[in-house]
């Protein structure tokens, strides 16, 4: 099954002044902007926005580099730069919509260069890939693959059956989905998702996870699907294109990118609690559902990960998400909720609410 997310360039018709037009537009200019169009300030182009690149280029929908020796600051203290005084002109006869098309236009590049990335490769080299790579496993395990459940923190070691399917979502990665079962009970049958993304030009596996799992019911083994599902799931229905608005599957993806990406080798979030300091080791096991955006703009997301070396102490950690530069970017994370052993079980106690953030909606 392929899902295509069509990213769309968003384009601005550039502008053409006669130079009478634009002294006058710049006269203007600084009447309404006051401080605004005080001498430039030259900036590194790393503490600019979009990396120093030209904001009004960007806008225009290409990618031009500056020395940031021409610059405006918005309300907020944020710098932008342009290539030239004509360039910053045109940008500022109306900042805000220039601001958002040149936002859309670097979100569309971040979700293009893996798209583009992905026309080097399909679904059977992502297969190949994972195939190997339990393959591989299988000759160092005595013939088993080894997986730790996430949500329980047993080591389980499974036979191989083989690929089931793969499904395929532009800018994103494939994702592989592998039959196993128990080697003591056939019956007790397994599908585990891999991700696959490329990277420097060649595919790798960023994560693996169990999709569904042996559940007994009425004495016999059934497959069932844990919950939450994977975000790679939800839009296996959906065909969302280019939306003003993220979508939760999007902003899931950048809080389980950020847990995989801070993780050691062996898979272990280290996270300081905010409350007593201790640094807690941490293992992810899902993000729940549904995500929410409060009141600011800011995305917030909840996430279950489980003490390492346990299989029943459970955290709640929050996730909060901003889209900087037209790119998900986690900018908070803390402790919601920990786990505390009441009447002889571990029970997730909460720290805070999060109707005590303030309004929210859900991100469908």
């Amino acid at each position: 099954m392929a899902i295509r997310t069509h990213s769309g360039r968003a384009r601005g018709a550039p502008i053409s002044s006669s130079p009478s037009m634009l002294a006058a537009f710049a006269l203007c200019g600084l009447l309404a902007f006051g401080s605004v169009f005080a001498a430039d300030v030259a900036i590194s182009p790393d503490k600019a926005e979009f990396g120093g690149q030209c904001a009004e280029g960007l806008a225009e929908g290409k990618h031009v580099t500056t020395d940031c020796s021409i610059t405006w600051k918005d309300k907020d203290g944020k710098v932008y730069c342009f290539s030239s005084p004509d360039a910053k002109a045109a940008f500022l006869k109306s900042p805000d919509e220039s601001l958002e098309r040149a936002r859309a236009f670097i979100a569309a590049g971040n979700v293009q260069t893996t798209e583009q990335a992905m026309e080097n490769f399909d679904s059977n080299d992502a297969q190949k890939l994972v195939d190997n790579e339990i393959k591989a496993k299988l000759k160092a395990n005595g013939g088993l693959f080894p997986i730790e459940d996430a949500l329980t923190g047993e080591q389980l070691k499974l036979a191989y059956d083989g690929v089931d399917f793969t499904r395929t979502l532009d800018g994103y990665g494939y994702f592989p989905d592998v039959k196993f079962h128990d080697p003591a009970d056939a019956q007790k049958k397994y599908l585990i998702d891999f991700w696959v993304v490329p990277v420097n030009g060649a595919l790798a596996i960023q994560e693996t996870r169990i999709y569904s799992a042996p559940k007994q019911v009425e004495g016999a083994w059934r497959l069932v699907a844990r919950e939450p599902v994977p975000w790679w799931w939800i839009p296996a229905s959906e065909h969302p294109g280019k939306m003003a608005q993220k979508r939760g599957w999007e902003v899931m993806s950048a809080v389980e990118q950020n847990a995989l990406a801070d993780a050691d080798k062996d898979g272990v979030f280290r996270l300081k609690d905010d409350q007593t300091g201790k640094t807690l080791d941490l293992k992810f096991i899902d993000t729940h559902q549904p995500v929410r955006q409060l009141d600011d703009g800011t995305y917030f997301a909840c996430t279950d990960f489980r003490a390492a070396g346990t299989k029943d102490q459970i955290y709640d950690i929050d996730f909060w998400v901003k889209e900087k530069d037209g790119k998900m970017t986690v900018t908070q994370t803390k402790v919601h909720k920990v786990p505390e052993l009441k009447n002889g079980q571990w029970v997730q106690v909460p720290r805070y609410s999060w109707k005590d953030l303030g309004n929210s909606k859900v991100v469908p």
